[in-house]
């Protein structure tokens, strides 16, 4: 009786023993990922295809079959569920979710995936400088000055450098605003910087980045504190490339050498009030840019880009107005980010300090203050609703604010919270006409009509009216 109590004994001892280690096992437990170390393991697109498919396996690994504790259950499910958010998130143009995306790509190539200084270098050239693209030395010169500047960056650079002028380009008989891959190596070389392996990672992290969830070679530039950017509008489409393809094949020859442009090298800043051409920057391929125009309008689901509807009008998160068009409706894929920098839009900015700027500024105060009916109209670009924010700042604070919007700009109740405002938009089954009625039907003292310029039929950009229209 003894010795069998003391077998059983022994028996469920080491049967509680092992399912223990089995649990505590499988709690570390990691899914195992073969890593072949050659020639190619640290390449761009190799690191790339590693990544996604890591991130893949944390979001879709089985909390449930791994034996963990309740509190290690929730804690996991917590994180699980913020990825997937950010994974989300960072698509629509939030810089808090790609930055937690980032951070996550960065311990997985230092600390699953074996980056280090020596072969680092795989990835992009920095112990090269002859070796480094335009876009290479263009991603480090931005990494460099946002340190310090953050998304003043750009315009940081480019004031610096001056160039934001017209400039003659090889090729060319008339004048331009571009920004060629000379100048860009002529800064790289000025400024001469030193990098150590955390900065070296962070910039390959990025250009990862832009590549898997990222908006391509604009992803950086897009966050930037500039008044908008676009791609695909100038350089070959791809139909104009196909009709050719049996008749000229010397011109097709000087497509391939890039020595002309396609639609896919087209990127495009407006800085200033200057559309500037960026000739150093491309997205490389028609697909790279398609997949940019699918994915930048997708904020709160505006509905499906398609042939039949071939265009869309949206926002992003942090407000900017994206508009999106597709073939068949427009020859190629192509873009539209329109930013506002609704902190600094006042009458005083709008005008620089230009001779008369004080009497302007003053006539328009009166205007109102003395609740008059206001137009503002002018070609695209011209800083129409960069002024129509600096004058809503002088509106009476009694007085109710009721907007009309093609699509959410103004954004007004971010810079006065406390008022009384309430802005409306245009959707598929909803006309600006009946948002207008509506506005009819409430308390608003002060109305704001902004339509797209029709010049055949002379309708108005912008209105400000008192009183119910």
């Amino acid at each position: 009786m003894i010795i069998n109590f003391i077998l059983i004994v022994v028996v469920l001892a080491a049967t509680i023993f092992f399912v223990m280690r089995y649990i505590a096992k499988k709690q570390n437990e990691q899914p195992e990922i073969e890593i072949n170390v050659d020639d190619k393991t640290y390449t761009l697109d190799t690191m790339i295809k590693y990544v996604k498919k890591r991130i893949d396996e944390i979001t879709k690994i089985n909390l449930y079959d791994i034996g963990l504790s309740e509190e290690e259950l929730a804690r996991r499910k917590e994180k699980k569920y913020e990825l997937k958010k950010a994974l989300k998130g960072c698509t629509y143009g939030d810089v808090n979710d790609k930055k937690y995306i980032k951070e996550l790509i960065y311990d997985i190539l230092s600390k699953e995936y074996g980056v280090d200084e020596t072969n680092i270098s795989r990835a992009i050239p920095f112990d090269a400088p002859s070796l480094l693209t335009a876009q290479d030395k263009f991603d480090i010169i931005l990494y460099e000055y946002k340190k310090e500047f953050a998304y003043e960056a750009l315009t940081e650079i480019i004031k610096k450098y001056n160039l934001a002028v017209l400039k003659y380009v090889s090729g060319e008989t008339k004048p331009s605003y571009v920004i060629t891959e000379d100048e860009i190596s002529e800064i790289f070389e000025k400024e001469a910087f030193v990098l150590n392996f955390a900065d070296k990672l962070n910039v390959v992290v990025q250009r990862i980045y832009q590549q898997y969830k990222g908006y391509s070679s604009i992803d950086e530039i897009r966050d930037m504190n500039i008044d908008g950017v676009s791609g695909g509008v100038s350089g070959l489409p791809e139909s104009f490339l196909s009709q050719v393809a049996q008749t000229e094949s010397d011109y097709l020859n000087q497509v391939a050498e890039h020595k002309v442009p396609r639609a896919c090298d087209s990127i495009w800043i407006f800085f200033q009030g200057k559309s500037i051409r960026l000739a150093f920057l491309s997205f490389g391929s028609e697909s790279e840019l398609k997949r940019v125009c699918q994915n930048i309008y997708k904020y709160n689901n505006p509905g499906q880009l398609s042939d039949t509807n071939g265009y869309k009008i949206n926002e992003m998160k942090d407000g900017s107005r994206v508009v999106v068009v597709r073939p068949s409706m427009s020859e190629t894929w192509a873009f539209f980010v329109r930013k506002f920098d609704v902190k600094r839009s006042t009458l005083e900015q709008w005008f620089k300090g230009e001779p008369g700027s004080d009497e302007a500024i003053k006539l328009l105060k009166y205007l109102v203050k003395g609740a008059r009916i206001i137009s503002i109209t002018g070609e695209q670009g011209c800083g129409k609703t960069t002024m129509l924010m600096g004058m809503i700042e002088n509106i009476y604070e009694t007085m109710n604010l009721r907007i009309t919007e093609t699509a959410f700009e103004l954004h007004l109740r971010r810079i006065y919270p406390t008022r009384n405002i309430l802005s409306m938009r245009e959707t598929d089954t909803i006309s600006g006409q009946e948002c207008l009625d509506v506005q009819k039907k409430t308390d608003g003292s002060v109305n704001i009509i902004r339509r797209g310029c029709n010049r055949s039929r002379s309708i108005l950009d912008d209105s400000i009216s008192a009183g119910c229209i």
